[in-house]
């Protein structure tokens, strides 16, 4: 099968909105795993499917947040190769914010145990943190979202802005020099933009994927990072896009699906 003809059967094959593994697709398409892959890592950049571990589902619509749990289950590995290098640009004593997100939720994983005072964005992230004895956890208080746990409103902005951070570690739904690093949600994108504001190392961790996209709420600038963790498989015009507005780029070797 023609590689075009293979992109629109595997199109099709996720329009239904569950995750399609690379072995269907191949059998589907009679290509290779190797070849499947490369088609999902294209589709991916393009912004025409989302990668799964193992697999790919239906391209999220921009502006729409997708359900914790359903992002909690996609790119395990990804995500902890990406918090183990994040975690090397946090140093020992550092008044760190972790915001919320299943990518910073594996940061916060990693950074358990270690002397840190840290503010958490969501209970899932605190719990992490205070798993272990070593750092010191606070919580902004106010609302917490019900799919989430995610902290929101006027108590969270002031609680950062009151929080002067050594480093921020920043998800974004969708990060891009030319639309802005942005959010799905109003609230969401005024913290993060009060995140920002906050710490002197402002270090944004995110798959590939969402280098490619744009949401409906703007926060930022990618000028405004100072690091991007990412993994090796992002394209290498975004990361060179990146590095020309002074972000130090750091990869991660571990590709999206696996």
């Amino acid at each position: 099968m023609q590689r075009s003809n293979r992109h629109k059967t595997i199109i099709q094959a996720v329009a239904g909105g569950e995750t399609v593994t690379i072995a269907s697709l191949s059998r589907l398409t009679g290509a290779s795993a190797v070849t499947i892959r490369r088609d999902l890592t294209e589709l991916a950049a393009i912004g025409a499917v989302t990668r799964t571990h193992g697999g790919a589902r239906r391209a999220q619509q921009r502006g729409v947040p997708m359900p914790f749990a359903a992002r909690s289950e996609a790119d395990h590995d990804l995500k902890a190769a990406l918090a183990a290098v994040a975690s090397t640009l946090v140093a020992d004593d550092d008044a760190v914010v972790v915001d919320n997100g299943t990518t910073c939720l594996a940061v916060a994983r990693v950074l358990a145990g270690r002397p840190v005072t840290a503010l958490a964005l969501s209970l899932h992230a605190a719990a992490a943190l205070a798993a272990r004895p070593g750092a010191t956890v606070v919580v902004p208080g106010g609302v917490v979202e019900t799919d989430t746990y995610a902290f929101g409103g006027a108590s969270a902005v002031e609680a950062v802005r009151d929080f002067r951070a050594d480093v921020a570690v920043l998800g974004a739904c969708s990060a891009s020099v030319t639309q802005g690093l942005t959010s799905t949600t109003y609230d969401d994108a005024a913290l993060k933009r009060a995140v920002l504001a906050s710490a002197t190392r402002r270090v944004l961790v995110t798959s590939p994927e969402k280098l490619a996209r744009s949401s409906a709420f703007r926060f930022g600038d990618a000028g405004d990072l100072t690091h991007l963790v990412t993994g090796v498989d992002a394209p290498p015009d975004v990361l060179d896009a990146f590095r020309a507005e002074g972000v130090e780029v750091h990869l991660a070797e571990v590709r999206a699906g696996g």
